[in-house]
């Protein structure tokens, strides 16, 4: 048995400029159209390689959370895009109103999802194992056990802020999102996973960032190529979708949708469009990443060969021209708001 200590990495607090990364670029698509249509815009760039059973994986949200991507854009892409696709969840590691199945199922029902399709809790029958290849924390992680059931992975994730992991892009919705709510979330969450009854939040910084990105890892590796990744920067709050109506207000301006094969560059690029902004715009969404040392979740990908962080960001609305991060983020309008559950 080995004796020899793991330890996490460092620089999670450090932002690493475009040019300073060296390797391979992937391609990432963008638009300004924060919109249903724009989401199945984005979707088309990156759906040849989702065939078979199709699963997808979004944040449902807390009791009539404000800042989700809106049930009712979820449903227009489902039906003319992804008509015989599922949207999977899994159940949460903290004791509240999506803690066990039967509760999942009346928060799913308070914001509306039950109204037009049936969400596959993936974790309701128990846990499967998954292998995580070349991790140091991790020979397995805990998923959901209906994971098995599907053949391709859409990742549709809400961009915005954490208040663990700095910010939760597609790494941060796998990751955590796929991992189910007993087994896997403890791993992750948790120095001590088998006591009994102990739901602790005690890992932290560079750790969880790590623990988070290998978790994601298990799975992606398990559907191979038949992964694609959506990132929604819209409400961008510093909280997470699971702090439902308790969210700190929206204080970043809405910027566009983005897409990828790559979800390290997808995240990278997401990060790299905040940092572009003026300081009284990310002032608050770049002070909850680098506090809670959440860059680590992109340089950890990046040495587990999850991905590249140099990319191509092409402009969707002016003829697929090559656009940097600043440019994008001169897309970035003011937060206006709106009512998730008309």
């Amino acid at each position: 048995m080995s004796n020899v200590k793991i330890v996490p990495g460092s620089g999670g607090n450090q932002y690493v400029p475009y040019d300073s990364r060296t390797g391979n670029e992937s391609i990432v698509y963008f638009t300004r159209d924060i919109s249903p249509e724009g989401i199945r815009k984005m979707y088309q760039r990156i759906s040849a390689n989702l065939t078979g059973r199709i699963a997808v994986k979004c944040h449902t949200g807390e009791p009539k959370g404000p800042n989700i991507i809106p049930p009712a854009w979820v449903r227009e892409l489902m039906e003319n895009e992804i008509p015989n696709g599922t949207i999977v969840e899994t159940n949460t590691y903290y004791d509240g109103d999506r803690f066990t199945t039967e509760s999942h199922r009346k928060t799913l029902s308070v914001n509306g999802w039950d109204k037009w399709t049936t969400v596959d809790i993936m974790d309701e029958d128990g846990v499967d194992h998954y292998p995580v290849e070349g991790g140091k924390w991790f020979k397995t992680i805990g998923v959901g056990s209906h994971m098995k059931n599907y053949d391709s992975l859409l990742a549709l994730t809400h961009f915005k802020g954490h208040v663990m992991g700095g910010f939760g892009g597609s790494n941060k919705n796998i990751g955590i999102g796929c991992a189910d709510g007993r087994v896997g979330k403890a791993q992750i969450h948790s120095h001590d996973v088998n006591a009994s009854g102990k739901f602790a939040f005690d890992v932290k910084h560079e750790e969880l960032m790590e623990k988070i990105s290998e978790s994601t890892k298990g799975t992606i590796d398990h559907f191979g190529k038949h992964v694609s990744y959506i990132n929604v920067m819209r409400n961008i709050s510093v909280s997470c979708d699971c702090e439902g109506i308790e969210a700190e207000p929206v204080v970043t301006p809405d910027i566009g949708i983005l897409a990828s094969l790559d979800i390290l560059a997808i995240d990278n690029a997401c990060v790299d469009i905040l940092f572009a902004l003026p300081d009284k715009d990310n002032r608050a969404i770049l002070e909850r990443m680098l506090s809670r040392h959440g860059l680590r979740q992109l340089s950890y990908m990046k040495e587990l060969g999850m991905g590249n962080d140099r990319y191509v960001l092409i402009d969707t609305d002016n003829g697929d021209v090559r656009i940097d991060a600043a440019k994008a983020a001169e897309a970035a309008v003011e937060f206006k708001g709106s009512n998730q559950y008309d």
